[in-house]
């Protein structure tokens, strides 16, 4: 019926998908309201997504084999891209807050399906999506957790001032039963590397150990690591995965880190390059 072309077509034909979008739209009532806000969202996002975010907001994790080339594009809209595949957002009539992830290589995306070896053997594995239009519903399940990810992102900078108090929150000394911790002072370096090691892009999914900590910081020993674990949960910076090993940053500790990146990036950074008239 859509393609009358197709009766001419004696072998017959198979649907494949070359490109593919999926957009995800946040309505506001008022431009006074949705103006202010999205003006800071794009100067924090602007300074502050790094290539391992990106990574993760689209599912993937950065690795050294990753031959994938990543980057950001911020003209009238906002642009991460990797590979074949991004994830945008921009202002739409002035009302409306567009998140929108395309590719136009639907194998970037991967899932748990089952795939048929060599030797005949069908097993549950992680594989690339397949290019068939019965590959849809999965393609619309990945694009929209990319367009989730990515609004979870936003939704820890869309309040300034919440997050200016957070940074204060963590500054000051938490006592549990037994001690007292001391804060976290993000103008620091020390602090400051240890925040940035904390927001990698592939630990927002599956989580962090504290042998990943000592791998990427050369001065934490096994009893420092536990220590500042421990430091980190009573601040409420992080929480631990029941029965596992794996930790993850909780709502407080993503507010911190943009806060804390967007000062950096756009107030101290700035200010120290400015040379004196």
């Amino acid at each position: 019926m859509f393609c009358p072309a197709s009766r001419r077509f004696r072998a017959g034909y198979h649907w494949s998908i070359m490109q593919a979008e999926y957009a995800t739209d946040v309505l506001f009532h008022r431009q006074v309201e949705f103006q202010p806000l999205y003006d800071q969202i794009v100067r924090t996002a602007v300074h502050s997504v790094k290539a391992d975010q990106v990574a993760a907001f689209l599912g993937r994790r950065l690795t050294a084999a990753n031959n994938d080339e990543i980057g950001n594009d911020f003209s009238t809209r906002i642009r991460h891209t990797m590979g074949k595949s991004a994830i945008k957002m921009y202002d739409k009539f002035g009302l409306m807050l567009r998140v929108e992830t395309t590719t136009n290589d639907v194998t970037f995306f991967k899932l748990h399906r089952w795939v048929e070896q060599r030797n005949g053997e069908t097993v549950r594995k992680l594989a690339p999506l397949r290019k068939n239009i019965y590959s849809l519903p999965d393609l619309a399940r990945l694009l929209r957790a990319a367009n989730d990810r990515y609004l979870a992102f936003i939704a820890s900078i869309d309040n300034p001032d919440a997050g200016w108090k957070a940074v204060d929150r963590i500054a000051r000394p938490a006592r549990d039963k037994k001690r007292s911790w001391r804060g976290f002072n993000l103008l620091m370096d020390k602090d400051y590397q240890l925040f940035l090691t904390l927001a990698r892009g592939e630990w927002c999914i599956s989580g962090f150990r504290a042998r990943d900590l000592r791998a990427r910081i050369a001065s934490l020993t096994p009893s420092r690591t536990s220590s500042l674990l421990k430091r980190l949960r009573n601040h409420g910076l992080i929480k631990k995965v029941g029965r596992t090993h794996k930790y993850y940053l909780t709502k407080l500790g993503r507010s911190v880190i943009m806060t804390d990146l967007n000062i950096r990036e756009t107030i101290v950074l700035p200010g120290l390059s400015t040379k004196p008239v």
